[in-house]
């Protein structure tokens, strides 16, 4: 299938300017163009956007992505280090899970400071917070 770029825009469920943006970044080729200049676009595009989302939505920063791109795409000189990238990604992974494992832990605590009456005046929970124990 070919999309011009409004088509593609509504079958990913992304802004023309962010298709616009991709392709600046180099996170899209160039597309191919009509006789009278429109940009026209493949299926290829459409698992390339929908990639590019999906790892956004795993918390991978554009630049990531596009070295992750690269290694899809075979280029050599960017796929040299993909060792040491997923090894950092682990590793921030691996800091955010200790992260919300700690704010998990706070969480009940705090959950504990409250008697189960939701209506009272003053919440041991605020003050809990407030008063740093």
């Amino acid at each position: 299938m070919r999309y011009r770029i409004s088509e593609l825009a509504k079958k990913c469920s992304v802004n023309k300017e962010t298709i616009r943006y991709y392709e600046k970044i180099e996170l899209l080729s160039d597309p191919s163009r009509t006789d009278s200049g429109y940009r026209v676009y493949s299926d290829d595009t459409v698992n390339r956007i929908n990639f590019i989302k999906r790892m956004r939505d795993l918390g991978f920063s554009l630049a990531e992505i596009n070295k992750l791109l690269g290694v899809v795409d075979k280029d050599r000189e960017r796929c040299s280090d993909m060792y040491d990238f997923v090894s950092r990604k682990i590793d921030e992974v691996q800091d955010k899970i200790r992260d919300l494992k700690r704010i998990e832990h706070m969480l009940m605590k705090l959950k504990k400071c409250c008697p189960d009456e939701k209506s009272l005046h003053e919440c041991p929970i605020i003050e809990t917070l407030m008063n740093g124990k």
